[in-house]
């Protein structure tokens, strides 16, 4: 085994020094980089990983990633050959400035963990606030972090499930949201589909297997759809790479969440892709082309009425530019079509690295007030909550009925609003009054408006309400309510807004009393707390005591109208399953009827039954759940 070992760290090294071969990097830049890794193999020379593997692996790996895929500099090669020297060995920042520099002891010093006496807060959330401050001086400290995060994704496997559910909620909760507003569309897509795998194994399994399958068996007529497009392209003159490519299992699951859809009902399981780069040559620019190949393609296929979206001269805020479009496709399903330039293609890959001087940029500056402001704020739990819901978003410019100003992250409600003002407004709200119209609390404001809260005096919030706020005020001001008022049942206590059930993929945390709080694995405040305070993660949870508790879930039917349907189904839930059901409501338009009902669960096992006894009534044509 030592032998195979040593034969896969000099294969490793190998790959390395052949990639900063390739980049032309000038002497001293190479020997700068043998040397860095001379340093890191003797340092690490007695560690191994939890795989047993050589630990030296681990920073040729992330220094290959820094080399390859994001491309960069001899020096943050270095450091990322020397990122975790001075955290695991005897080394000092002091003694690789000697040797390295002032460049590769700086980025070093940045991504090097802080020891445990000298925390602040927490250690996830002090090792947050570390990386974030390096965006003063050099993100390049941040994309050797990215790296790292990467590596430890792909080699997740190895460590304990309480371990990966750990690593795996700080990927989701803040490295690959970094990696989107960066730009690096890549990065950021794997950084997502692994915390999903970790997260939620069976769900990712199921989600990776329907995309497989769906991609197989539609291969042929996705070929036969494209070949028409490949052809009036080329008949044109233009160079163009016309690709059929599956979304990701993150991105289709999440889209079942944000629509409470099945997957079967999910759209557009695959992206067809139009890629060109002749454009200069053909004396037209990347948006003529882009706009030329459109009508093109539209020419050929029905367009979806309003489908087209162009971010051609309105980037996003990462730098992404394509236009986009659905057509018809030869089995009666819209195709979503992605048009851009090749550099665009390249861009939305490296935003940070090569667009810089567009958005991504005045992102980052944006970002360096924000950080400051919250560091003149002082010591404070809610850093990482502070950052997430500030500084993503624009500002908007709201007024109370005195015509006092209140500023606002773009996005955000009434709620945030009423929170804004004071606590107890927000606790005690019931409406709100916008522009002097009447409005529910979680209406979103626009800029300019005029808002007027009603409150009741007896305290009253629903834990939906977290998904309607931006702010941190807000979401601060809800969970305490919540964490006064929660399901108990001896040692465990139900998360209120995500209200696990048995038989779901649950993680626990055990609380200051030593009472366990459990949350389903998707759950965003789980995945919050996860990555702020991880070593409080409980390894085993055991739900059984909850079988007997009974959850609310919502059920949404389509049918035929037919005679004693409404009969049949409180037939079916309330006698032949014993269930509890709660309101009801059904509307009949040209004989459809859409039929809306709660009912009163015990596990998964009460949910599955009931839904393949309601699609096999002869009449049912749609049936969706939603928690």
């Amino acid at each position: 085994m030592t032998t195979d070992y040593d034969k896969m760290v000099t294969d490793a090294r190998d790959e390395l020094f052949d990639c900063v071969k390739k980049r032309r990097f000038n002497n001293t830049e190479l020997d700068l980089v043998y040397r860095a890794y001379a340093l890191a193999e003797e340092a690490h020379r007695p560690q191994r990983r939890k795989s047993g593997e050589p630990y030296i692996l681990h920073p040729i790996a992330v220094a290959m990633i820094v080399a390859n895929e994001i491309g960069l500099g001899a020096e943050p090669i270095c450091a990322a050959l020397l990122h975790d020297v001075v955290e695991d060995t005897d080394h000092t920042v002091k003694e690789i400035r000697e040797m390295f520099g002032d460049d590769v002891a700086t980025l070093v010093n940045v991504v090097t963990k802080k020891k445990k006496k000298h925390y602040e807060t927490s250690l996830q959330v002090d090792n947050y606030k570390q990386m974030l401050q390096s965006i003063h001086y050099d993100i390049r400290a941040l994309l050797i972090k990215l790296a790292d995060r990467l590596h430890n994704m792909r080699t997740l496997k190895s460590m304990l499930p309480h371990k990966q559910l750990k690593i795996a909620s700080e990927t989701d909760y803040f490295y690959a949201p970094l990696a989107n507003r960066l730009g690096l569309y890549q990065i950021k897509t794997e950084l997502e589909n692994l915390s999903f795998r970790y997260r939620q194994p069976n769900e990712y399994d199921e989600v990776k297997g329907y995309i497989t399958r769906y991609v197989e068996e539609h291969a042929a007529a996705a070929e036969a759809w494209m070949g028409p497009i490949r052809e009036v392209l080329a008949l044109r003159g233009i160079h163009a790479t016309v690709v059929c490519e599956p979304r990701s299992a993150y991105s289709i699951w999440a889209k079942m969440q944000e629509d409470s859809i099945s997957l079967s009902e999910v759209e557009h399981i695959r992206i067809v892709h139009i890629n060109y780069d002749n454009w200069r040559e053909l004396e037209m620019n990347e948006k003529e082309m882009a706009l030329l190949i459109y009508s093109l393609i539209t020419n050929i296929y029905s367009e979806k009425p309003s489908s087209m979206n162009s971010y051609l001269d309105v980037p996003k805020d990462n730098n992404y530019r394509s236009l986009h479009c659905k057509l018809m496709g030869n089995e009666g399903r819209w195709m979503e079509v992605h048009i851009a330039s090749t550099e665009m293609r390249e861009v939305s890959n490296h935003g940070c690295l090569i667009g810089r001087e567009r958005n991504v940029e005045r992102w980052l500056d944006n970002f360096r007030r924000v950080l400051k402001e919250l560091a003149d704020q002082g010591k404070n739990g809610g850093f990482m909550e502070d950052v997430r819901s500030t500084f993503y978003e624009d500002d908007i410019y709201v007024f109370t009925p005195q015509g006092k100003m209140v500023v606002l992250p773009k996005g955000s409600t009434a709620i945030d609003f009423a929170f804004e003002i004071h606590n107890k407004v927000g606790e005690q709200m019931k409406f709100a009054v916008i522009n002097d119209k009447l409005c529910s609390v979680k209406t979103v404001l626009q800029k300019g408006d005029r808002v007027r809260i009603g409150t009741d005096d007896t305290p009253s919030i629903d834990a939906s309400w977290l998904d309607h706020v931006i702010t941190y005020k807000a979401k601060a001001g809800i969970r305490r309510f919540l964490h006064k008022n929660p399901v108990k049942m001896g040692d465990l206590v139900l998360c209120p807004k995500c209200k696990p059930i048995f038989g779901d993929e649950v993680i626990g945390f055990r609380l200051p009393d030593g009472r366990i709080e459990v949350h389903q694995c998707h759950c965003r405040q789980a995945i919050s707390m996860a990555a702020e305070a991880g070593d409080s993660i409980e390894k085993a949870v055991d739900m059984r005591e909850f079988e007997q508790m009974s959850f609310p879930v919502q059920f949404h039917v389509e049918s035929v109208n037919k005679n004693q349907l409404l009969l049949t189904i409180v037939s079916l839930v309330s006698q032949k399953m014993g269930l509890s059901l709660g309101n009801l409501h059904s509307t009949i338009e040209d004989d459809i009827v859409s039929t809306d009902f709660e009912v009163f669960v015990h596990s998964h096992n009460d949910i599955s039954q009931l839904k393949n006894a309601l699609t096999a009534l002869p009449h049912v044509y749609g049936l969706r759940t939603q928690f």
